[in-house]
């Protein structure tokens, strides 16, 4: 009997999401569920690693990658939340970055990655909250040199059309993406909530 190999591709795939992505069932309603047989394995790469994602990219182009910082604030959160485990008035920051690197052929930056992420600053020890402003790392990046022992947590995955970007990347808005989200843990707490988003 003859089998569809591209079918049982796409099934295996799938159910590996829900294995790897502990959260999908929780997505937000506005990021769609993806196929990752459809995906190239780079595309797929990018997805499940739990390392720092500069690093795969640049081990993948050949070349190095820049981490732009475009926001950073801090906020008060306005209701509890779920993933940081927070009640309501807790202090946070809020931080925007995009990773690109630069060809001798194409005039403006390639943009690997738009990431946002939440920070719980009274969970980071001072030398990596001092390094969110003054180290052009991403945060991978100063996680690793801070020394702190960390894991990380995907909770979902899926693709996602951007929009309300800041100026730096308003013409990305429109775009399709690859969309996850994951928490970095230490000492059984989240330090931060990560959203990432590949261009597809």
């Amino acid at each position: 009997m003859k089998t569809d190999t591209n079918q049982d591709t796409g099934s295996f795939a799938n159910t590996r999401i829900k294995t790897l992505f502990v959260a999908q069932d929780a997505k937000p309603n506005d990021i769609k569920e993806i196929n990752l047989a459809r995906l190239t394995p780079f595309q797929r790469g990018l997805l499940v690693t739990d390392g720092t994602v500069t690093r795969f990219i640049e081990a993948y182009t050949l070349a190095p990658v820049e981490v732009v910082l475009l926001q950073q604030t801090h906020q008060t959160l306005p209701t509890k939340h779920r993933w940081l485990q927070l009640p309501a008035g807790e202090d946070i920051i809020s931080r925007q970055v995009v990773l690109q690197s630069h060809s001798q052929n194409i005039s403006s930056p390639i943009i690997h990655t738009y990431a946002t992420s939440l920070i719980v600053p009274q969970r980071l020890p001072k030398s990596l909250l001092d390094g969110l402003t003054s180290d052009k790392q991403g945060l991978g990046g100063l996680l690793r040199r801070s020394g702190l022992e960390t894991r990380r947590e995907l909770l979902w995955c899926g693709i996602e059309t951007l929009g309300n970007l800041p100026p730096a990347v308003a013409h990305l808005e429109g775009e399709t993406f690859i969309s996850r989200a994951y928490r970095v843990f230490a000492n059984r707490e989240p330090l931060m909530l990560i959203n990432e988003k590949f261009p597809l």
